[in-house]
């Protein structure tokens, strides 16, 4: 292997660890109910990171927090018991990574958080996640995260047992049957 096709190969697998590790952030965010969860998620953090919501009202409810030590004091805030979250899923989409340097890597995704609050309620939420990461050993960590608020709104409950509308089922048509005609 050449060095321009190994640098590729690097990037790739770059790539693909900063999706890894987002992927595990939204999956530990959506089961936040012990300290270890918010330390598992301060481990994907580099030890300097910075965890910042941006923009109106992300920047006074969220806030700056520095340092992974900060970062896990702050997941720890929602660990409860109850849980905070009844229920929390997080999906991303519309990806985007970029290669900034050997190394280090920025994201965009746009965010949906559904939640469902066990004192009461449940909210969407759509944000715009921007983060870069760094390479530290085989894995990248995330350097610097920032979520900015698209839309929140209160909703009434996520599940419902509200009969599902589905088409009405209909007998299957006859299969067509081939006709060979050789020519």
């Amino acid at each position: 292997m050449n060095l321009q096709d190994a640098q590729r190969l690097q990037q790739l697998e770059d790539q693909q660890a900063v999706r890894v590790c987002i992927s595990d952030y939204m999956r530990l965010c959506d089961d936040l109910n012990s300290p270890a969860t918010a330390q598992a998620i301060g481990e994907l953090f580099t030890e300097q990171a910075c965890w910042q919501g941006i923009g109106d009202p992300y920047a006074a409810v969220l806030g700056v927090h520095r340092g992974r030590s900060a970062i896990v004091t702050m997941m720890q805030h929602y660990v409860r018991q109850p849980a905070h979250f009844a229920m929390n899923a997080h999906f991303l989409c519309s990806e985007a990574i970029a290669h900034e340097q050997p190394g280090r890597l920025r994201g965009r995704w746009l965010m949906l958080q559904t939640s469902a609050f066990s004192a009461g309620g449940a909210h969407l939420n759509a944000a715009e996640i921007i983060a870069w990461f760094v390479r530290e050993g085989s894995a990248m960590q995330i350097a610097h995260f920032t979520t900015r608020n698209l839309f929140s709104r209160p909703v009434d409950h996520w599940n419902s047992t509200a009969k599902l509308p589905v088409p009405e089922r209909k007998p299957l048509l006859e299969p067509v049957q081939e006709n060979n005609h050789e020519l």
